[in-house]
């Protein structure tokens, strides 16, 4: 955590990269082998539930395909040219944010999205690696040697996890998906997200169990329009309007 605090001003500006390419209609695309792989899809895959946006706005690609997320495919993450076809394959644009890990997979992804115009972010525990010297912005922690040897896994990947975590929700919260330090766009898609949801509505509110829950079903339980309808007295349908309007910002809607 220390080693990632030094980073910060970095993870800043690619926090700041990424709302851009968010608000521009483009994605964050993380790139990455072996642990560096799996956290990038880990990152991306929980960012539909907790802040309710689409599939594919958020992606995670890891050398060798899905399957290397059981089992590593050898040999994958030293082909150049599999980095850039991944990319290819989703039509990379200009508005889209790449971040990445190390590797030739990588770097070969890392030097088309330049091509592109992407903005491009290395994350590596290396300063001096070579992605840090190709990509726009390099958050470069350093963790100090691995307990074990040479696995990843352990420090560099726990680094890399808090910095893959403060890009995801830094750029979520100017992406208006965050009311105070609430996921209110979370998905209510169970039993315990119901309750959840909830318990949202309530803590912004100040509304009770009983009026929190009947207002949810007005809204399918979307957590945002039933904070806004408690709050300023509008019904369901002009609630999401009124969201509409100030694309999807609650306190933008709250305040205006």
């Amino acid at each position: 955590a220390q080693a990632v605090k030094e980073t910060l001003p970095e993870v800043a500006k690619a926090v700041d990269a990424a709302a851009t390419a968010l608000k521009a209609g483009g994605r964050i695309i993380y790139m990455g082998a072996g642990t560096s792989g799996r956290l990038g899809v880990l990152d991306a895959s929980e960012c539909p539930p907790t802040f309710g946006v689409p599939h594919g706005l958020v992606i995670g690609l890891i050398a060798g395909g899905p399957g290397a997320l059981l089992k590593a495919v050898e040999g994958a993450e030293d082909n150049k040219q599999l980095g850039e076809d991944d990319l290819k394959a989703l039509n990379l644009t200009a508005q889209d944010l790449a971040a990445s890990g190390r590797t030739p997979y990588v770097i070969g992804g890392l030097e088309y999205a330049n091509q592109t115009g992407c903005t491009t972010v290395a994350i590596s525990c290396n300063p001096g690696s070579p992605i840090a010297q190709v990509a726009a912005i390099a958050i470069s922690p350093v963790v100090g040697p691995e307990a074990l040897t040479g696995s990843t896994r352990l420090k560099s990947g726990t680094a890399q996890k808090l910095v893959l975590n403060m890009i995801s929700t830094g750029a979520m919260v100017k992406f208006g998906k965050v009311y105070q330090n609430l996921m209110v766009d979370m998905q209510a898609t169970n039993v315990k997200l119901v309750d959840r949801a909830c318990r949202m509505v309530m803590e912004a509110t100040g509304a009770g169990r009983e009026e929190a829950e009947a207002v949810l079903k007005q809204t399918d339980h979307d957590v945002k329009p039933a904070i806004l309808m408690i709050l300023s007295g509008l019904d369901a349908a002009a609630a999401r309007a009124k969201l509409d309007a100030h694309n999807g910002f609650l306190r933008a809607a709250l305040e205006n």
